[in-house]
């Protein structure tokens, strides 16, 4: 690593915002609204329209996610910014209606299928590959890249074959809606009720009509058509049923969670990725000692699920770049009864956050939290304190995916090639939705 320097941070708050400060920053970086005294404490609670507690506390955050999980469902906000497009599907659904969903999902995401789909994510890893060679020594958005390269592997796995189904157009739409939908309204931080409406949702209308309607007709058109040789997540989940009651999904609901896969399936590993290569080159150290794995292993191959066994470093990267740029950085919850966390007193109506920003560099539990180590990873972190993928009964589905699909792209493209770093295009990390590289990430790479 550089002498004396570590990899792009977000500047958190070093005093009390207030309301219209805190809304400011919010729609420009919720992550800003963090007090910097989050990574040196266990819990921080204040008032803000509504009163709220930020948890770095390993246990408490284990009550919120596993001990007391109905207490404490997904908070109005998330549920306002989400619901319009997908509805009331794995990720936004509460009690009994995810419980059933997520048996019925849970098939689809078993190893076996999950290796069985790995064949995609290495032709999109060759083909990425094959467009940064083209572009040579030329400085590229590897953030753009690998949201194509990702994608290119969503829509494969989802939707492989529709004739109805543009992959072109459901990115559009869904970065429209994002770009419409997905900041902070001052309604928000003052809890208004969710039937007020909020005006740049209201915006947002036509993105998420076309979003749905492409959706409902891939859906209507597999239905006709029936599974290919080789099942997608689309066939699965028109097979899946739930194994208590033997209920299988709507229409509806295959939409909202097709959608669900989608968007968080393509959006959240390229973010990954994209940090990923971003500390790659910005430590030349740690990318020598990757490609060395990745070339002893592979042999000149792409890269494949049967590798990964003999990838442990080109993991431990990406489970430390999930560690400084989390995806999902902050995800709340809204407390339904009275409670005590950290020995901190929670109120029914509270807000319950859980800013896995700060918690993946609090200082109580981590060494040298905002140094770039992949090392770190040898030995497993302690439970609910790193949270990639969340924790409890809720725990990302796709994990398994996105890691696999992560490590064979990492891997494929540092066998072959050196990355750089642009000089003065440092990505900045901003969260509307997810934590993203403001900027793009600028590399340059070249031939090994």
């Amino acid at each position: 690593m550089p002498e004396s320097q570590t990899p792009v941070a977000v500047p958190l708050a070093r005093q009390p915002l207030g309301m219209l400060k805190s809304l400011a920053a919010a729609r420009n970086n919720v992550l800003s609204i963090i007090p910097y005294i989050a990574t040196q404490q266990p819990v921080v609670s204040g008032t803000t329209g509504v009163r709220w507690h930020m948890l770095m506390d390993p246990d408490a955050i284990r009550r919120v996610l596993l001990e007391e999980l109905e207490n404490y469902p997904k908070s109005d906000v998330t549920k306002n910014l989400l619901r319009p497009a997908i509805g009331e599907s794995l990720f936004i659904a509460e009690g009994a209606h995810w419980r059933w969903q997520r048996r019925a999902a849970a098939p689809v995401f078993s190893h076996r299928n999950v290796s069985a789909l790995a064949p995609v994510m290495s032709a999109a890893a060759e083909a990425s590959l094959a467009r940064i060679e083209a572009a040579d020594k030329c400085a590229s958005d590897i953030y753009a890249e690998m949201v194509r390269a990702t994608f290119d592997i969503t829509a494969s796995v989802t939707l492989s074959g529709s004739a109805l189904f543009s992959s072109d157009e459901v990115h559009r739409a869904i970065d429209a809606y994002i770009a419409a939908a997905g900041k902070l309204s001052l309604f928000d931080i003052l809890g208004l009720p969710m039937w007020v409406p909020r005006p740049s949702r209201v915006m947002a209308g036509a993105s998420l009509k076309q979003m749905k309607t492409i959706a409902d007709d891939a859906v209507n058109s597999r239905r006709s058509a029936g599974a290919g040789d080789v099942p997608d997540l689309l066939d699965l989940l028109l097979e899946g049923e739930d194994p208590e009651t033997g209920r299988s999904m709507s229409t509806a609901e295959l939409r909202d969670n097709l959608l669900t896969f989608i968007v968080a399936g393509h959006e959240t590993t390229a973010l990954t990725l994209a940090w990923a290569f971003y500390l790659c080159a910005f430590d030349q150290d740690v990318q020598d000692k990757a490609r060395a794995e990745a070339q002893s292993a592979l042999q000149g191959r792409t890269a494949t699920a049967a590798d990964l066994p003999n990838l442990p470093y080109c993991r431990m990267i990406i489970d430390e770049a999930l560690r400084l740029y989390p995806p999902a950085a902050l995800v709340s919850r809204t407390a339904q009864a009275p409670d005590t966390l950290a020995g901190r007193e929670v109120k029914k109506g509270d807000t319950v956050m859980i800013p896995i920003y700060a918690l993946h560099r609090n200082a109580l539990l981590w060494d040298d939290p905002d140094a770039f180590r992949p090392e770190r990873f040898a030995e497993k972190p302690q439970r609910y304190a790193y949270l990639p993928f969340g924790d409890g009964p809720r725990i990302c589905i796709g994990a398994s995916f996105a890691l696999q699909e992560a490590v064979i792209i990492l891997a494929t493209l540092l066998a072959k090639r050196r990355f750089s770093p642009v000089k003065g295009k440092t990505p900045d990390p901003v969260m509307i939705l997810t934590l993203r590289p403001e900027g793009g990430v600028w590399l340059t790479s070249e031939a090994v």
